[in-house]
């Protein structure tokens, strides 16, 4: 049997339309992890995002020409702030969100900058952020708060070559150009 590998995957830049598609997604990702922490709510979860989502800051991530997931890079003082995370379920474990992630770190490394974010406590999500260079400043009964300084490499990014970084950007396949613009 052959193993299921994920249709090509690429980024673009988010458009106010996207808003709503993405607040479902967010319910549907978010779900589990608000559900064990007692927080879920299928109303606030997609208020929380309809009522911060910023199309200038935010790029969606494609599968087979539909959305399948999204990332924001906001800029505060001086850092980034990583959000709106997000990845369909099916998508989980076949190295999109590492991919992705990788193209936004590379964005704030590129401009010199620190990047923050919040994840909920005990999100599988975590492990993925202390592979990419992440680390613990703070933590309360809902979220852990996490810093990666600029420039750090991580084990998960020790690889550099051109085709890495053109797999990276475009996803399995080479899905054509992709924008990283957030």
């Amino acid at each position: 049997m052959t193993p299921w590998t994920p249709a090509p995957w690429k980024l673009r830049p988010a458009r106010a339309g996207d808003a709503t598609t993405i607040a479902e997604l967010r319910a549907v990702v978010l779900r589990p992890d608000l559900t064990r922490l007692g927080r879920y709510d299928p109303v606030r979860v997609r208020e929380r995002l309809l009522g911060s989502f910023a199309p200038r800051h935010t790029t969606v991530i494609e599968v087979a020409g539909a959305v399948a997931g999204c990332v924001a890079l906001r800029p505060v003082a001086g850092e980034l702030w990583l959000e709106h995370f997000y990845l369909r379920p099916d998508l989980h474990g076949h190295g999109i969100g590492s991919a992705v992630l990788r193209t936004r770190l590379d964005r704030a490394d590129a401009d010199g900058l620190p990047v923050r974010l919040n994840v909920l406590q005990g999100s599988a999500a975590r492990r993925l952020y202390e592979r990419h260079g992440f680390t613990v400043t703070a933590a309360d009964p809902i979220d852990v708060y996490m810093l990666r300084p600029a420039g750090i490499v991580s084990p998960a990014a020790t690889v550099s070559s051109a085709a890495t970084v053109s797999s990276a950007v475009t996803g399995p396949g080479g899905a054509g150009a992709a924008s990283t613009t957030a």
